[in-house]
């Protein structure tokens, strides 16, 4: 950290440094998660089928704290990465005499896309989902 003197004189870090070092911090804790999150995706064989989805497979993720409410139904994919699932209804095609849900249906898995810090969050919450379903599925 750089230091100099703040507004009273005193010799210090910097706000601006303190900030960078934080940040620095984040980074390198949210790139030690998606390590981890790959190394534990390996480990689920197979991998589950996300409930109510016909063609996603994941694990929830729902942080207790500091998520983000206005993203939807955010997992953790085979590939060790976090989506945000998008499920909806494909009404473009034309309608179907006999109607088909799976052929209408449209399940998209969009990656998270957040600050690091919301990430560190829910890769957390991923880690610990992740430790759950492994402890109910492996027979120690």
């Amino acid at each position: 950290m750089s230091e100099g003197p703040d507004e009273t004189g005193n010799v210090g870090p910097t706000a601006s440094a303190v900030r960078e070092a934080a940040a620095a911090v984040i980074d390198r804790a949210a790139e030690e998660l998606r390590a981890q999150l790959a190394s534990v995706a390996e480990q689920i064989d197979p991998f589950p089928a996300f409930p109510g989805a016909v063609f996603a497979y994941g694990i929830e993720v729902e942080p207790s704290a500091g998520g983000l409410p206005e993203l939807g139904c955010v997992i953790l994919g085979d590939d060790g990465g976090l989506y945000e699932l998008e499920i909806g209804l494909d009404d473009t095609r034309p309608q179907q005499t006999v109607a088909d849900a799976s052929t209408e249906r449209h399940e998209a898995l969009v990656p998270l896309d957040v600050p690091a810090p919301v990430f560190v969050v829910y890769a957390h919450a991923a880690l610990e989902a992740a430790a759950g379903y492994l402890e109910g599925t492996r027979k120690d």
